[in-house]
């Protein structure tokens, strides 16, 4: 993915197009945690470009641990707006400047790494939680998590849709539990901060974003997957039944729902971030991008694996997104015409 590409471009002129008071950002100093990560890599951009267009003058401090990328992402060399902050987040953050905004977006949620590395995605939420809040507490700056639909774990039966203060179960002993656990954590450490200094901030339970600049090397997310397959032109391999459903929120449509949540939404609160306009079943998204590229003579087979550990087992339940529309928000992007763009995003 790159800032310049045509694709990328669009985008942020349809994000920069919504009815949204912008000249909050002017002015502001930002710091955005997991830097390379897709969500935090669009909002960057989205940043940079407020910049290029808008002149905003808004200072971008981009925290990740890999410089390379940092450099190739953003143009490091080329540009004065985005400062590289080179650290792992389970470290100290420690920046010589007042912080107005920071987006504690650095976690990972890539299947492999639950059942390979389960310690690092509770040190990342945990910790790195804890360092954001203690930076945060210094400069009193405004705390922006991304946290995730999992949290609400098992929802009882009956239940047909998932508001913001609902709460179902999750099985701590579950080999995957690390993941939704640890966010949960994270979650109840902004809350006492708040709670104790004052420190405001906005929670962003999100929910199966995909788009350029996703992560399709491997990863074991089925969106990536399917993704990967249709870029290499290779026939769809499916683990399981494809019977389980989800819902598939476009990059754009994310960064909007952001941009309305921090300029009209009210501070220390938890807000909903899905697109549930079109769920689908697994087999049914397979066959809709085989046929998408059908010139490429792309296939879906099933190979049956009961080893499902690193994925939910739970009956999917549709976020309920009416306080997040209730700010003027909602999504844009058809389901087809997002995997379009994705796809033509890694050809291009």
């Amino acid at each position: 993915m790159n800032y310049n590409s045509k694709i990328i471009q669009e985008d942020l002129e349809k994000v920069k197009n919504e009815k949204i008071n912008f000249d909050y950002f002017e002015n502001k100093k930002v710091l955005i945690t997991g830097a390379n990560g897709m969500l935090a890599r669009y909002l960057i951009y989205y940043l940079m470009y407020l910049n290029d267009t808008n002149d905003t003058k808004i200072k971008i401090y981009a925290l990740a641990r890999n410089k390379d990328s940092l450099d190739k992402n953003f143009m490091i060399e080329k540009r004065n707006d985005v400062i590289p902050i080179i650290k792992d987040i389970c470290d100290e953050v420690n920046i010589d400047d007042n912080i107005d905004l920071i987006f504690h977006f650095a976690s990972s949620a890539n299947p492999k790494t639950i059942l390979s590395n389960p310690i690092e995605i509770i040190e990342a939420n945990v910790i790195g939680t804890l360092n954001v809040l203690k930076f945060a507490k210094k400069n009193n700056s405004e705390v922006i998590f991304s946290s995730t639909r999992e949290i609400y774990g098992k929802m009882p039966d009956g239940v047909e849709s998932i508001s913001e203060q609902d709460m179902g179960i999750l099985e701590c002993f579950d080999t995957r539990a690390c993941y939704p656990e640890s966010k949960r954590m994270a979650e109840t450490i902004l809350v006492n901060y708040n709670a104790i200094y004052n420190i405001p901030f906005l929670n962003l339970r999100i929910a199966h974003v995909y788009g350029p600049g996703m992560n399709i090397n491997n990863d074991g997310r089925i969106m990536s997957d399917l993704i990967e397959n249709a870029v290499k032109k290779e026939d769809i391999i499916l683990k399981s039944t494809g019977e389980a459903k989800r819902a598939f929120c476009y990059i754009t449509d994310a960064i909007s729902a952001i941009m309305y949540i921090i300029v009209n939404g009210n501070r220390n609160e938890t807000y909903n971030i899905s697109n549930e306009t079109e769920e689908v079943k697994i087999n049914d998204l397979a066959n809709l991008i085989a046929d998408m590229y059908k010139e490429d003579n792309i296939k879906v087979k099933y190979e049956i694996n009961t080893n499902t550990k690193a994925y939910t087992n739970f009956k999917r339940v549709g976020l309920n997104t009416s306080k997040l529309e209730s700010l003027g928000w909602k999504p844009k992007v058809y389901l087809k015409d997002g995997i379009k763009r994705t796809v033509d995003s890694f050809l291009k």
